[in-house]
């Protein structure tokens, strides 16, 4: 383990820390991002590592629920581990997701089918989309074409749709992104037309091109999220936490970017992995180093939580 990560020897007493001080074992939660965090990627495979699933079980098992927070749309994390995330707790799965703009539940139907039901959503407002769109008109207009927009309506049913200017590309990129459920490259204007049409959760913005090219065009990046002004990771899940009864405060998170800003508004921040994250709990924070190592966290809090009652 590098040094950056928290020692093993360390881990407990942070955690005794944790509960001690708070109140986790009767108004906390479990908040947390999914890739990088919860979830392990080996050789283009996505699963939930058995210590995560366990350490989570033992928490619902004791009265803590789990809130997932995630860039993914809800028909990618259905379809990714939906089914495997709804069998730890065998009841409806509450979401944040699109970086905080749609919040909800994920539910199973008697024949066993996933459907995402909206509690709460904050779409960008017709001005922040038309400055989303300006900025990448005016790409287009200066001969940067290796551009692609991802954006995702509100009608979760809808999905991840991408936009393309150059129409020989979309098969190419329907072969890249299968997690799409469409792909077009109608014109400039008219893809202008339908999005004032519409509500839209988040707009993603991927440009392929060098840095040095992008230079001279002041606050442009290679990536760009939008969401409605104010609203991110954190914002999401204060508004879900209230409508689960959770005190965010006396809650653990658990991410791995500086997008998963939630980590500042919880009581015990997690922070999986080697990126630089510099979010901290607001009464402990702990580093590991990859998912299984947080799942092995997870259950030794509900190994403590239990010792305590």
């Amino acid at each position: 383990m590098g040094d950056s990560m928290t020692p093993d020897n360390a881990i407990d007493q942070h955690l005794r820390e944790f509960l001690q001080q708070s109140n986790f074992a009767t108004e906390g939660g479990v908040i947390t991002d999914l890739d990088g965090t919860a979830v392990h990627e080996d050789r283009g495979r996505i699963y939930i590592p058995e210590p995560v699933e366990f350490g989570l079980k033992q928490l619902h098992s004791a009265g803590r629920r789990f809130i997932l927070n995630s860039l993914r749309f809800p028909l990618s994390v259905m379809r990714t581990f939906g089914k495997e995330w709804y069998a730890i707790s065998n009841a409806p799965i509450p979401l944040v997701s699109l970086n905080g703009s749609l919040i909800g539940r994920v539910n199973r139907s008697t024949e066993g089918e996933l459907a995402f039901e909206e509690i709460e959503a904050f779409p960008l407002t017709a001005t922040e989309i038309e400055e989303v769109l300006k900025g990448v008109g005016g790409l287009i207009e200066n001969g940067i074409k290796d551009i692609l927009v991802f954006y995702y309506p509100r009608d979760w049913r809808m999905g991840e749709i991408i936009w393309t200017p150059i129409p020989e590309n979309v098969m190419r990129v329907k072969e890249k992104y299968v997690s799409a459920s469409a792909v077009t490259a109608v014109e400039f204007p008219k893809l202008c037309d339908q999005l004032a049409l519409e509500e839209i959760c988040m707009i993603f913005l991927l440009i392929d091109v060098p840095q040095d090219q992008l230079m001279a065009y002041q606050h442009t990046k290679r990536t760009n999220f939008f969401t409605r002004k104010g609203v991110d990771k954190l914002f999401g899940a204060e508004k879900i936490s209230v409508h689960f009864d959770i005190d965010l405060a006396q809650s653990i998170g658990a991410g791995d970017t500086e997008l998963d800003r939630f980590l500042c508004g919880v009581g015990l921040a997690i922070v999986v992995g080697n990126a630089e994250v510099t979010f901290k709990g607001l009464m402990q924070t702990i580093k590991l180093r990859d998912a299984f190592q947080f799942g092995s966290l997870l259950f030794r809090l509900a190994e403590l939580q239990r010792e305590r009652n």
